[in-house]
């Protein structure tokens, strides 16, 4: 008996080691994918979805830009407001002023819509959203945004003021209240 049990021995030793084995794949998950996850990327600058209104949108911002003597372009860091469900969907262009004392703020997204009706109810939507609890905690606290509406495009400027001494921010956001059409958003 002796030697039976010594030689059955290692045939458990192995038999526990592939039992254990197999737990632990089971909770890796038998078809665990190996392939790195993948994040989609932010938009940095136009979307290949946009059209000519947001072309035209961004010349009427230059213009309005021109009195303020500030540079804008493409801007080539993601960035996404707080969106409401409408602007998340919609396809966007982002572009950046130039702030030299807050080089991670100056961004005017441009969304595109089938058309000035489509443009509006989206603006209405986001002033409403931008007083809600899930968008007040996306920005910081004292954040002021200025929404317009140009043909079927919406644009999106938010700025703070308590974040910098230089007036530029300010002065943008005067600025782009002279184009289409505003929407009054709760503080």
């Amino acid at each position: 008996m002796r030697i039976a049990l010594g030689r059955a021995a290692p045939l458990f030793g192995a038999w526990l080691v592939g039992v254990a084995a197999m737990t632990t794949v089971a909770a890796c998950g038998v078809a665990a994918n190996t392939a790195p996850a993948t994040v989609p990327a932010a938009s940095a600058g136009p979307s290949a979805r946009v059209g000519g209104a947001t072309g035209a949108t961004f010349g009427a911002i230059r213009t309005a830009l021109s009195a303020v003597a500030v540079q804008i372009g493409e801007s080539t860091r993601p960035f996404r407001p707080p969106e409401s469900g409408r602007l998340r969907s919609a396809p966007r262009a982002v572009y950046q002023v130039v702030l030299p004392d807050q080089p991670d703020a100056g961004f005017i997204v441009v969304y595109e819509f089938a058309d000035a009706a489509a443009a509006t109810d989206a603006g209405n939507e986001e002033a409403g959203y931008l007083a809600t609890g899930p968008a007040r905690v996306a920005a910081p606290v004292g954040t002021r945004y200025v929404l317009r509406a140009l043909g079927p495009t919406l644009v999106v400027f938010q700025w703070l003021p308590a974040a910098s001494a230089d007036p530029a921010a300010g002065n943008v956001a005067a600025a782009l209240a002279t184009i289409g059409i505003g929407f009054s958003v709760p503080n």
